[in-house]
């Protein structure tokens, strides 16, 4: 398997630990993640044939979400390293119109030394991730904005949710992709795709809105290619998706798997974005109390 390789320390995943708290500061301060959402179990493989080339059917999936409208979403992130996997998992609703949406993420019990942590709410806009909840130093009525073309990594993994208009856009790149077979998801007919994302040819195909953090993604990773999984329906729209992200450490390669499901297409989305007197300048700590600027 082709694998995606990171800088680590200091770098995305660092962000991603001081995202959740400090949940994930796991053996260097790094950590990886997967996750299938949960879902794995409804799936079986049948017959059947795609419409189109595999490579074509996949690269659409982001107009064609565009086209739909909004849905509602399920992302799911595991951290593996150091022998120890933490998931975070989240629910909502995104509009893919507007490239706005709200989640909910659910830290584990137990990943800083807490029994219960409070889940953070995250906005998803443009060019912008905000987190309320976001942890140590932060007033409860303030929000954390991170401005995402300046992460090494654009957002896929920082927040501990893959923005879902990125996860699509990211197929942009998609080649090598190979067509595995229909299969049954949450009871709807889907097909299923397997390939890798060229980091590069997604940011440049990518809409304009989405094209600054992916070209951040793009320079931040080491290796250009994200092998993913991608479940569509028949009307091509994109139910699931899964990528694979590898991150090169000081010590073993860290693994990241970031799923995101989709369902209830149609769903009214409303995501109203907080006034700039309501966002936190002051400094963040991470779990262990160590300083840092958002």
């Amino acid at each position: 398997m082709v694998v995606q390789q990171h800088r680590c320390g200091g770098g995305a995943l660092a962000v991603l630990a001081l995202t959740v708290a400090g949940v994930m500061t796991v053996g260097s301060g790094c950590s990886g993640a997967g996750g299938d959402g949960g879902d794995a179990a409804g799936e079986r493989v049948a017959g059947g044939a795609p419409a189109g080339s595999p490579a074509a059917v996949v690269r659409r999936a982001a107009e064609e979400l565009a086209d739909a409208g909004s849905a509602e979403a399920r992302t799911s992130m595991e951290t593996a390293a150091g022998g120890t996997r933490v998931t975070i998992r989240g629910k909502g609703a995104y509009d893919f119109r507007r490239q706005l949406g709200e989640i909910e993420v659910v830290l584990p019990k137990d990943a800083a030394g807490a029994e219960e942590h409070r889940p953070i709410t995250e906005l998803l806009a443009p060019g912008a991730l905000y987190m309320k909840n976001r942890g140590a130093g932060v007033p409860d009525d303030k929000w954390v904005r991170i401005d995402t073309t300046s992460l090494e990594d654009g957002n896929l993994v920082t927040g501990g949710v893959t923005d879902p208009t990125a996860a699509a856009e990211l197929l942009r790149g998609a080649a090598e992709v190979t067509y595995v077979g229909r299969t049954e998801l949450a009871g709807v007919e889907v097909r299923h795709y397997r390939g890798t994302a060229d980091l590069g040819r997604a940011a440049r195909e990518a809409s304009p809105s989405s094209r600054g953090a992916l070209t951040a993604a793009a320079k931040g990773f080491s290796t250009d290619t994200v092998p993913f999984d991608a479940y569509l329906d028949d009307d091509g729209l994109l139910r699931k998706v899964r990528h694979r992200f590898t991150f090169a450490t000081e010590g073993p390669a860290v693994e990241v798997v970031s799923t995101l499901l989709l369902y209830g297409f149609g769903t009214p989305v409303s995501v109203t974005l907080p006034p700039e007197a309501d966002i936190y300048t002051g400094r963040v700590q991470q779990g262990g109390g160590g300083p840092e600027t958002p």
